[in-house]
């Protein structure tokens, strides 16, 4: 099976988190440094824009990814024969279902089913499920979406080799991951790559290094940076430059995208009823690649923006890591964004920002019950670490991690393989976030006080 880093379901794998074994078990936190009033201020602040902000609709597509496992490299010297993949045809239907059984029994989050789990049962259901021959390729998959739903769980789940195609985040056909180099810091690997996509057909390949793109040099990156430099317009093209195996030879190559990039970012400058102030009204409708680049902090700040409000109402998530991403533009440096929690260590994790906010402002939150996934990450972490107060309705509670997993055939899986807690240590996952108001709170003291 070929795990695909950061694809929908939570995941592209972002900076090395600081491992954290348990989260959910840590001490109190402490409360907020911010005291009530003055978040009832910035609330307030942000209360004075236009009620207009508050029409419109917005949607979000909910596709998010988790880090996946190191691949082996795959070591091609000059012209020597490549040794690809199992292909399709040479993996028997048995073997592809003993495939996506394997990948549930190692990474599966036993409590994230309607059903009880266990490894025993599991494994009575493999030997039940094999005691027959199976005779067809579209057979193994019925079987194989069978058997993810008698889990419980609605978002593990089968994806046909055309459903693998929308867990691209480049544009190009491939997915990144980060992997440690020999130096103390870490290199791009080609971890996912969709058989005859365009990186494949102009001679990437799984194991493959990335080292430039458009000539910028794109080592010491992070693989969601990458991938957004990837992204751009459909039919448009990117040059890269990849070194094939550990010690094969360096390519350049020019790559036709296939995707579009849409930006879901939606802003504006609002005036305050009395206009002394301005407002920067941001909304986002989910999470991809382009969201963080499109998002234009510091522009409207430059044009006056003295408070911002971050519409998150309806944003379903998308791609995780673009929204933790966007939570630590707001968050000061070893602020936490968000603890992972899992079965394998490797998903036991503790999201932090690396550095300082890029604005430090008054920020007022919209959620409602559509707010889910990656918009909830956002949500607690700006609320848990005292930047932002939420107004609106309790949030969705969608706070578990699916990874995406490419079996042999070209088909894959979909598995949830942790959950998310939030920085107080609250579970999101049929949980949600409450908000600090359920409406706009009234201002009662004139706005000019904010500027204090």
């Amino acid at each position: 099976m070929r795990p695909l880093s950061y694809a929908p379901s939570a995941p592209a794998p972002a900076p090395q988190p600081r491992a954290s074994p348990n989260p959910g078990r840590r001490a109190r936190p402490r409360p907020c440094a911010l005291a009530f009033p003055d978040a009832l201020r910035a609330a307030a602040a942000a209360a004075a824009v236009s009620l207009s902000l508050l029409t419109g609709d917005a949607a979000g597509a909910a596709v998010v990814s988790a880090a996946a496992p190191q691949a082996p490299e795959v070591c091609r010297d000059g012209g020597a024969a490549v040794e690809e993949e199992v292909r399709a045809e040479a993996v028997t239907n048995e073997q592809l279902v003993e495939e996506a059984w394997e990948v549930v029994n190692e990474s599966f989050l036993p409590d994230a089913g309607s059903r009880p789990w266990s490894p025993e049962m599991w494994m009575q259901r493999k030997q039940d499920i094999l005691q027959g021959t199976i005779k067809s390729r579209s057979r193994a998959h019925d079987i194989i979406r069978k058997m993810l739903a008698s889990l419980g769980d609605p978002y593990t789940r089968f994806l046909d080799p055309s459903e693998m195609s929308k867990y691209d985040m480049t544009g190009i056909g491939l997915n990144l991951r980060e992997i440690p180099d020999n130096n103390g810091s870490f290199k791009l690997m080609v971890l996912g790559l969709l058989l005859d996509g365009p990186a494949y057909s102009a001679g990437v390949r799984q194991g493959d290094e990335l080292l430039s793109v458009n000539g910028i040099d794109v080592r010491g990156k992070s693989a969601f940076d990458a991938s957004s430099m990837l992204q751009g317009p459909k039919e448009t093209f990117v040059t890269i430059k990849v070194k094939h195996g550990d010690c094969g030879p360096v390519e350049s190559m020019k790559v036709q995208r296939q995707l579009v990039a849409r930006t879901p970012v939606f802003y504006r400058l609002e005036k305050t009823e009395n206009e002394d102030l301005s407002v920067g009204y941001i909304h986002i409708k989910e999470f991809n690649a382009v969201a963080k680049k499109d998002l234009a902090l510091k522009r409207l700040q430059k044009s006056g923006a003295s408070y911002f409000v971050l519409d998150l109402r309806d944003n379903l998530g998308g791609l995780v890591q673009a929204g933790i991403e966007i939570a630590k533009l707001f968050l000061n440096k070893g602020d936490t964004v968000i603890y992972t929690a899992g079965r394998d260590r490797l998903v036991q994790n503790t999201i932090v920002a690396e550095s300082g906010p890029l604005v430090a402002t008054p920020l007022m939150l919209l959620v409602n019950n559509r707010t889910a996934s990656a918009s909830e990450i956002v949500a607690s972490a700006l609320h848990d670490n005292c930047k932002a107060v939420l107004v609106g309705e309790r949030t969705f509670g969608k706070g578990l991690i699916q990874s995406v997993f490419e079996l042999h055939d070209g088909s894959g899986i979909v598995v949830t393989v942790g959950k998310y807690v939030t920085p107080n240590h609250k579970d999101i996952n049929g949980n949600g976030i409450e908000p600090d108001y359920s409406r706009l709170p009234e201002i009662t003291f004139h706005i000019a006080e904010l500027r204090n």
